[in-house]
């Protein structure tokens, strides 16, 4: 145990190893950062005090947020057989998903083009055979 014993220096005190860090986005489970959401809060100066349980709740809303849209825009990817997620892909995760459309109103996308939509009024009328109906009757007469 000769290495357990620590080095006693002026004053008596020994050096004392420190306990790695752990952060509160750890503790909390979470890859978006909560200190710096905290900080942000603080410095941003929406209210005069900031609980300690807000930029938890604040990065966890962010955090699902971003991997909602990120899921939704690699699956356009994929079905565009493309392995990079691009702004269209973005666009197109976001205009096609209720939740994230309604959220996300208003917002222009850099470089995401539109939706695909034809109005039906331009598209070229059908020929008139095909809309008359045939003369053999969908369902037998009863006797």
């Amino acid at each position: 145990m000769e290495g357990a014993v620590a080095m006693k220096g002026a004053g008596g005190r020994g050096k004392k190893e420190r306990k790695k860090a752990v952060t509160k986005s750890i503790k909390a489970g979470l890859q978006f950062p909560v200190g710096r959401i905290a900080r942000f809060l603080k410095k941003g100066r929406y209210a005069q005090r900031v609980g300690t349980g807000s930029p938890i709740f604040l990065a966890a809303v962010l955090e699902y947020l971003a991997a909602e849209l990120l899921e939704l825009a690699g699956n356009a990817a994929r079905d565009n057989k493309k392995n990079r997620i691009n702004p269209r892909h973005v666009l197109l995760a976001v205009r096609n998903d209720d939740e994230l459309g309604k959220l996300l109103q208003g917002v222009t996308i850099a470089s995401g083009g539109v939706l695909p939509n034809i109005n039906p009024v331009l598209l070229p009328k059908k020929s008139p055979s095909e809309n008359t109906p045939s003369p053999v009757s969908k369902s037998p007469k009863k006797k």
